[in-house]
Formats: structure tokens, sequence, C-alpha cells
């Protein structure tokens, strides 16, 4: 698998993530009505026309799934076994249709479990730019990582 054992995570490694994605329409709007969200900013274009951004905004769960998505292969993909949360989740800029999002990925603390020596703990900061790097999203997030096979 791609993603990294405990051991190879370093505290202060910032990782930049190469796979990014443009958000479109149908993204936004799949997501909102999957989510059972009707917030009109999210899908209502005539709504949204008069609200001070002038046009729908993208579901900022949306962007949150998508930053630590965009994260996965990179950090976690297949030695994951399960997020214990994901704090100071903030959203500095809205993302509109149309827009590019690239993610990075900062190493904040790595640590052995205490009850399970199979396992550890790493706490990363995610955050998302936009195509004209303006930070739309950041996250601490808390995931329990498996050890290297003895």
């Amino acid at each position: 698998m791609a993603g990294l054992h405990l051991e190879e995570f370093r505290v202060g490694s910032v990782i930049r993530h190469g796979l990014t994605k443009t958000v479109t329409e149908s993204d936004n709007m799949l997501f909102s009505v999957m989510t059972l969200n009707p917030q009109p900013l999210h899908i209502d274009f005539d709504f949204a026309s008069k609200s001070e951004w002038g046009k729908p905004l993208v579901n900022s769960l949306f962007t949150l799934g998508l930053m630590i998505g965009i994260s996965v292969h990179d950090t976690t993909l297949g030695t994951t076994l399960a997020n214990l949360g994901m704090t100071e989740t903030t959203f500095p800029a809205p993302v509109f249709h149309g827009d590019t999002i690239r993610v990075e990925t900062e190493v904040l603390s790595v640590r052995e479990s205490k009850s399970k020596p199979d396992r550890g703990i790493v706490e990363m900061e995610h955050r998302a730019y936009n195509q004209n790097g303006v930070l739309v999203a950041r996250c601490i997030r808390q995931a329990m990582i498996q050890k290297k096979a003895a």
C-alpha cells in the first residue's frame, strides 16, 4: 500500500500532494443531495445569486472530505486503522464551481499507542488551496496508524 506506517511519519515534514481536483457543479449538487443538505446557498442558483457571493458556494463538508481524500494516497492508504478526530476545522475562503483544489499535509506529532504495540497516533494538519493559492480549508486530523510488521 502507498500509505505510510507509523515509523515513516516525521514531525515537521510537509507533503505536497500531487493529486488535484477541479470542483464541478455536479460534485456540489450530488454531495448536497446525498447528505440531505437543502441549504439554498449550495443548490439554488437564484437564491445564491442574491447572496454576497452572487453564485452557489460549494458545500464545506464536501471541501473537507475532498481535502482529506486528496491526502490519503500519500499518507494513510492501507495503513490507517481509524480516524480519531478532526479538530480546528476552518474554511477561511469559499470554494466555487470551477475551483481547482490542491492540498498539503504537515505532520504535527507522532506517538506510539500506550495500549496496543502494533499502532500509534499521528496528528496532521491538512491545508487546501484554490488555483489562486488562497487557503480555502484547514483541519487538524488525528489518525490511528499501523506500525510496520515485525
